[in-house]
């Protein structure tokens, strides 16, 4: 009863209440003093409630009544002007039908409420499914002739119908990609041979008939400017069927993997680049998408995204230059992060790609520069302060070299201008920092990538920069008349390392390479320099160097590269002195002096001739050595491992005593024994490997031995017959025992090998 009293409490009015509260209560005496209590705060609370649900227009009215009564002239001027306000009905349906709007919880949660509900959603989702599987009866399957039909019908003339038809059949096809549903689709595609024909037939034909659709005129070879089709009449018509084909090509390109897929989308996507720029939604997720594929794809695919984001960036610099080269530039230190001779390619692609993206507007190339270049900087303040681990190896490190390469090389591109010459100085000062933060052998590597920079960089803005001492210090400080502590397998690519370990810097090829770079560089950066009018003044400290190594040196193989190399640089200084002394201006006259080096460089010095000569056959040989070395890296080769020399010596001690005897029987034990420790040297040394030349030779060797003993049997006389009898005596067997020794060493280095 208590239940479906508090079941029927909202329904019931206050009289009623009352009633029935009274009525219903039963009990002992007690009870009901205790449930008294309760009865007054329920009154309460039902006035209350009563008080609350009085309208908002009773209360209106009663506060015209009293104002009546206080203000009766106001209230005469209401009947007189406004008699609206003062007549209207005493009704609450208004409220009423806003408080229905809302769900209002019960006081009491109902037992029947829960099953209710949870009927309620299952109704809820059996309504989903049903318009699901209406939407998937009503929505059109597409199949082959469907599609040979559009092809035929584009051809003859195409239509904004034939365009929507076309365009939600390719939105049905891409959204298989990410295996999202095609509810909303009105085609769907289901074969997978279908997807590829459909796909196939909008990047061929869908560009010209949305070109001849907006009767768009083709561009001209030599016309630079883009006709956007947002200028044609029938543009609004046909804008929201272009939205959606071009997020669907968006959405394909972010979902395939095979890199000749990708590249046929994206040479669509560039056909298709005036319509991006007339939808910057469409637009965003575009640029998104080209950098990606610019900086992670393969090489066509990265060449085709740089197209494009090229196209995009020159027509629309203000809106989308400064975003994409801020996220072209993270893109590109991200993928530096390590550097393989697979790797190198790509990033130097970046670099030359990224430095021609700049040179589209200098101002917005300058704030970029300027940021992070002072970013570099305060890393190598923060390394050469602290002078940690931690703060080192922030700067000696892939992504800062690619960096500091990538600034020289944007500088060179941009140079003459005013607007980034400025920052040719402080990046030069970075990289000279960069080089003497460790100024270790093993730390060379880096030391070239940077004097590479440096190069580049003198040479393209025509900025002299003191590049040689970083070069000549390398041939002060290496020995290069040690011999090596160990014969290497396969040359060291200098382009791929940044550091040696312990066990480089004692190998052959470590000496060999390094003469190699220090000739090229040399060669380099005199290159750049051959046609001013000091490069003999330039050259010396170089010349008296390499003189002074020549003479230190005695390595055959590195004594004629630098002396290849110091006969080219004399000649060069020759040849520049002996037209000097032809020159009639003198050295304070700069336009002169200008007009003499441009002469000199046109007509060529010997240096630049052999240069040119020397830069294909280097090309080559580079080449020839990556390849080599792919080829290398396949080879398992094992390492020599030598016999320590005081084993050696302890197997002659622990032997020593038993060469004493003569006779025959003593020396058979004795090969014998002699056969089974080196048996077990073979095992430990080669770690399981089986020598078979060791074990043929003992037994040639038992063979020899046997023949000489009297009481010789059937299977001693069997293997004796490979060779003739001999007679052998103690010392002979002592030296022949010592030969043995060596003979079973060297063949089981033979077998390692």
């Amino acid at each position: 009863m208590a239940g479906k009293n508090k079941r029927k409490l909202e329904d019931l009015s206050v009289d009623e209440f009352l009633l029935s509260g009274f009525d219903a209560v039963d009990g002992d005496d007690s009870e009901n003093e205790g449930s008294a209590q309760e009865d007054t705060t329920e009154e309460q609370a039902v006035s209350q409630e009563k008080s609350k649900k009085q309208g908002k227009a009773s209360q209106h009215k009663e506060q015209l009544s009293r104002l009546k009564d206080r203000d009766p002239e106001f209230y005469k001027f209401l009947q007189d002007n406004n008699q609206e306000l003062l007549k209207f009905e005493d009704t609450d349906s208004s409220e009423d039908e806003d408080e229905q709007k809302y769900h209002k919880l019960p006081s009491e949660l109902k037992a029947s409420a829960l099953p209710v509900a949870s009927s309620d959603e299952e109704e809820a989702d059996e309504e989903v499914k049903k318009k699901s599987k209406n939407s998937e009866s009503k929505s059109v399957k597409v199949t082959a002739k469907m599609i040979e039909d559009w092809k035929k019908e584009l051809k003859k003339e195409p239509s904004a119908r034939l365009i929507r038809e076309i365009t939600q059949a390719f939105k049905a096809a891409v959204a298989t990609t990410k295996g999202e549903s095609q509810h909303d689709c009105r085609y769907t595609v289901a074969d997978s041979s279908i997807f590829n024909a459909l796909v196939l037939f909008c990047i061929r034909d869908i560009h010209g008939a949305l070109n001849q659709l907006l009767n768009l005129k083709a561009p001209q070879k030599d016309q630079k400017k883009l006709i956007l089709p947002s200028t044609s009449p029938r543009w609004t018509k046909n804008q929201l069927d272009i939205k959606m084909y071009l997020s669907g090509v968006v959405q394909l390109l972010s979902s395939l993997t095979q890199s000749t897929v990708t590249a046929a989308v994206l040479r669509h996507a560039n056909q298709m680049v005036p319509f991006f720029l007339c939808l910057p939604k469409q637009c965003r997720p575009f640029l998104k998408i080209l950098i990606k594929l610019w900086s992670t794809g393969e090489e066509t695919v990265s060449v085709l995204a740089f197209l494009a984001l090229n196209k995009l960036c020159r027509h629309k610099q203000s809106v989308y230059l400064n975003p994409v080269l801020k996220q072209m530039y993270i893109a590109y230190v991200q993928n530096s992060k390590f550097t393989s001779p697979t790797s190198l390619p790509i990033i130097n692609f970046m670099q030359r790609t990224l430095a021609e993206m700049y040179s589209l507007d200098t101002q917005v190339s300058y704030q970029h520069a300027f940021i992070y270049i002072r970013q570099l900087a305060i890393h190598l303040r923060n390394a050469m302060n602290m002078k940690k681990k931690e703060t080192y190896q922030s700067v000696y490190n892939w992504q800062y070299v690619h960096c500091l390469y990538l600034w020289c090389r944007v500088l060179s591109t941009i140079y003459p201008s005013e607007v980034l010459e400025p920052l040719i100085y402080p990046l030069c000062q970075v990289i000279v920092g960069c080089i003497k933060l460790v100024p270790i052998s093993r730390y060379y590597p880096l030391r070239l990538h940077c004097v590479r920079a440096l190069i580049l960089l003198s040479g393209s803005t025509k900025t002299f920069v003191p590049v040689l001492p970083f070069l000549l210090e390398v041939f002060q400080k290496e020995d290069f008349n040690k011999k090596p502590g160990r014969m290497s397998v396969k040359p060291i690519n200098f382009a791929v390392i940044l550091k040696l370990s312990k066990t480089n810097l004692q190998e052959k090829a470590y000496k060999d390479g390094l003469i190699e770079q220090l000739y090229d560089l040399i060669l380099e950066y005199f290159h750049t320099q051959a046609s001013t009018i000091g490069f003999p003044e330039l050259a010396l400290p170089t010349v008296i160097q390499l003189k002074a190594f020549l003479k230190e040196c005695k390595v055959a193989n590195y004594c004629k590269q630098i002396r290849q190399l110091l006969e080219k640089v004399q000649e060069n200084c020759g040849h520049i002195t002996s037209r000097r002394q032809k020159a009639a201006f003198g050295v304070a006259d700069a336009m002169a002096v200008a007009a003499w080096e441009k002469q000199v460089a046109e007509e060529g010095t010997p240096l630049t001739k052999y240069y040119s000569q020397w830069k294909k056959l280097r090309e080559k040989e580079i080449q020839l050595e990556i390849s080599g070395k792919e080829r290398m890296e396949d080879l398992n080769l094992p390492e020599i491992k030598r016999k320590k020399i005081q084993e050696k010596n302890e197997d002659k001690k622990a032997f020593k005593g038993l060469f004493e005897s003569d006779s025959d029987s003593d020396a058979e034990d004795i090969m014998r024994k002699l056969k089974d420790d080196d048996d077990d040297d073979d095992d430990d040394g080669d770690e399981g490997l089986e020598d078979l030349s060791d074990a043929s030779d003992d037994d040639d060797d038992e063979a020899d031995i046997s023949e000489g003993d009297s009481d010789g049997n059937e299977e001693e006389a069997s293997t004796s017959k490979r060779k003739a009898p001999k007679q052998v005596s103690g010392v002979d067997l002592q030296e022949l025992a010592e030969g043995d020794e060596d003979m079973v060493e060297d063949l089981e280095l033979s077998d390692q090998d």
